[in-house]
């Protein structure tokens, strides 16, 4: 799955996180989120596959698709 800057973004603010937050959850570098937020390619590898590992972890679904990006708090998954 890719991750937009765009849905970066959304993911923190759903769940309140400043960029440091979102390095640390993720065991990234801030510069590394600093970038991807910023619409660098080279750093969505391995930095964006950690990113949406501690998003998911909070609850967040990132949205990617042609027509549309951005992200979606799950309150609960139905069973």
């Amino acid at each position: 799955m890719s991750l937009t800057p765009e849905a970066c973004r959304a993911g923190r603010a759903l769940v309140g996180w400043s960029m440091r937050d979102l390095a640390e959850h993720a065991g990234v570098s801030l510069g590394a989120v600093n970038r991807l937020e910023g619409g660098d390619t080279a750093s969505r590898g391995g930095t964006a596959a950690k990113i949406i590992a501690a998003l998911e972890a909070k609850g967040v679904e990132i949205v990617s698709a042609e027509d549309r990006t951005g992200a979606v708090l799950i309150y609960a998954r139905r069973r």
